[in-house]
């Protein structure tokens, strides 16, 4: 059951990404080479072969000239839009869209869709923890704000690597490598706000 809605979602932002694509004229090649994405990874996102993460998202976005939220949202409004802390997951565009690595499984609920012309993507973020191994770090244009509301949160950016335990943030440039991931072996919760030059 949840795996059909989260390729439900993967093939409404996947179909979005090639409409977007073939309006605009660039191949899958072509935006693999202004994006920084290889074809392969757009064509499965296209085709919502997996459900997408959020670092190759705003490269695509970027690399096609439109916001983040032009993929995640479904109607838009142009007034404040109130998200009530009983139906989070009811409003949520993002709420079947995980991502599965070396950190965890991160599970992505926004805060603000359908508010058109934002310039920044308010996340509550559920963070599940890692299986031990290696860390692959991500990177992309932008700006990210971090507020552990439960559990706590490790923060490898660069060389560094920040600990951040209930009521502690940070907050980064995102063009520095970096992975967000749970620390001490369980789940935490996190507000995240992620700002992405258009």
């Amino acid at each position: 059951m949840r795996k059909g809605r989260c390729m439900t979602t993967a093939n409404r932002i996947g179909s979005k990404i090639t409409t977007l694509r073939e309006s605009l004229g660039p191949s899958v090649d072509d935006l693999a080479e202004r994006s920084g994405c290889d074809a392969v990874t757009i064509e499965r996102l296209e085709s919502g072969e997996f459900a997408p993460s959020l670092a190759p998202l705003m490269k695509l976005t970027r690399a096609l000239g439109v916001r983040l939220g032009t993929l995640l949202d479904d109607e838009t409004e142009l007034g404040p839009i109130v998200t009530r802390r009983d139906d989070a997951e009811v409003v949520s565009r993002l709420r079947d869209l995980e991502t599965v690595s070396d950190a965890g499984v991160l599970g992505f609920f926004s805060l603000a869709a359908g508010k058109s012309a934002r310039h920044m993507e308010p996340f509550l973020v559920d963070v599940q923890p890692a299986s031990a191994g290696q860390h692959k770090l991500s990177s992309h244009e932008g700006e990210e704000f971090l507020y552990c509301l439960k559990g706590a949160l490790e923060v490898e950016y660069g060389k560094e690597t920040y600990t951040l335990a209930e009521g502690d943030s940070i907050y980064y440039d995102s063009i520095v490598p970096h992975q967000v991931r749970a620390s001490d072996g369980a789940s935490a919760r996190i507000i995240a706000v992620v700002y992405a030059p258009a």
